[in-house]
């Protein structure tokens, strides 16, 4: 299985890409803070992507990313909100970041499911 046979990861390659472009041109006090925390969040669930694809019992990792995707979601209301993106800004990555959270909501459901099948073929 190949990174790119997953629709999850190019969708999150091209969010991560936007976030790293975004968050360079914060402001210089933020980078080491917020910038950076976003920065980290976002590579984080890069890795937990990587980590889901090639491990079978994926589904707590699955939940990992979900909860990576609320901290960004947070994170970047402050950003706004102290005005480091602009409100299309936010529009757009809330909007990124919403669909990226509906395709790993589906993939944590076909686990679920995954899982109860091969359950009830034991009983």
């Amino acid at each position: 299985m190949a990174r790119e046979d997953y629709p999850v990861f190019e969708k999150w390659t091209k969010i991560l890409d936007w976030i790293l472009d975004t968050v360079e041109k914060f402001p210089k006090s933020a980078r080491f803070s917020l910038a950076s925390r976003i920065a980290n969040i976002a590579l984080d669930v890069m890795e937990k992507i990587i980590e889901a694809i090639y491990i079978k019992n994926r589904l707590y990792i699955l939940r990992d990313i979900n909860l990576y995707i609320e901290k960004l979601r947070v994170l970047f209301r402050i950003s706004m909100t102290r005005k480091y993106i602009s409100m299309r800004q936010y529009e757009f990555i809330s909007l990124e970041i919403t669909n990226f959270g509906k395709m790993i909501g589906g993939w944590i459901k076909h686990e679920t499911n995954r899982k109860s099948i091969s359950k009830s073929n034991y009983f």
